[in-house]
This record gives structure tokens, C-alpha cells and sequence, in this order.
């Protein structure tokens, strides 16, 4: 089952988006974790897992141990919206460790490498031609 992985660039404020082939690296991987950007075809990176969700849609919570599916009782944080000041739900949320079924992870960049991740994305040329398209018209 193929992965796609969203990292975000704290530097910058952006977020780029790349679709990997299988997600079996990173079977067993918690929230939390660094990882290694040759593990995402990035090299000179190390990247943190912020989170990720299931084949269903369901966010992975931090604080949901374990690989299941479960329903904590919370009040706020991921996976919860719309409720009132001291109101608490059972919402289902995925456990903090990726399996099979996790379809997406997010990771933050912790370590920055020599090339940019625009760069890397293939996303700074695409920038670079529009703003010279938008100056040709000028």
C-alpha cells in the first residue's frame, strides 16, 4: 500500500506533499520519533513523525498507545472539534505507532540539509517560472 508523507518546513512555514511506494519502513514507528531523510528519499534531512491517519481517515493521537483503533474520553487535541468549555466525548482516534493501515504521516523538519526542501519537492522551479511568466506579462 502505497504511503503519502507531508513534511513541513518549520523555517520556512510550508508544507510539502510526496507519495512513496510502501510505507514498510516505517511499520513500528511512534509519534515522536526522528528519523533519518534517506528514509523519505531526502538526504541531509532528519525529520520528527507530528502525526499521520489510518486507511479510514482517523487521526493518530500521541497519547493513544499502541497500534488500534480506541475511544479515549478527551477534551481537546487531535481529533476533537465542536465542544463546549469542560465538555468531554469519546472520540476514535488511531494509536500513536504506524502500521500497514496508516496511509498518511506528517513529519517536521528537525535538521536541514544543503539542498532546500523546495528544491528537493521539485516546487522551486515551478515558483520560479510562474514569477518569470507573471514578469514576461508585466
Amino acid at each position: 500500500m502505497e504511503l503519502k508523507i507531508v513534511v513541513n518546513d518549520v523555517k520556512h512555514g510550508k508544507s510539502y506533499a510526496k507519495t512513496l511506494p510502501d510505507n514498510m519502513d516505517f511499520v513500528g514507528k511512534k509519534i515522536g520519533e526522528k528519523i533519518d531523510g534517506g528514509m523519505l528519499e531526502l538526504r541531509g534531512y532528519e525529520f520528527e513523525i507530528t502525526g499521520g491517519s489510518d486507511k479510514a481517515g482517523f487521526p493518530m493521537r500521541r497519547d493513544n498507545d499502541g497500534v488500534g483503533r480506541r475511544r479515549p474520553l478527551v477534551t481537546s487535541g487531535v481529533g476533537v472539534r465542536g465542544l463546549k468549555k469542560g465538555q468531554k466525548a469519546r472520540k476514535l482516534v488511531a494509536g500513536n505507532t504506524a502500521t500497514m493501515d496508516i496511509v498518511q504521516l506528517n513529519f517536521k523538519a528537525v535538521s536541514y540539509g544543503k539542498e532546500s526542501l523546495a528544491k528537493l519537492f521539485g516546487k522551486e522551479e515551478a515558483a520560479e517560472s510562474k514569477k518569470e511568466n507573471k514578469d514576461a506579462e508585466d
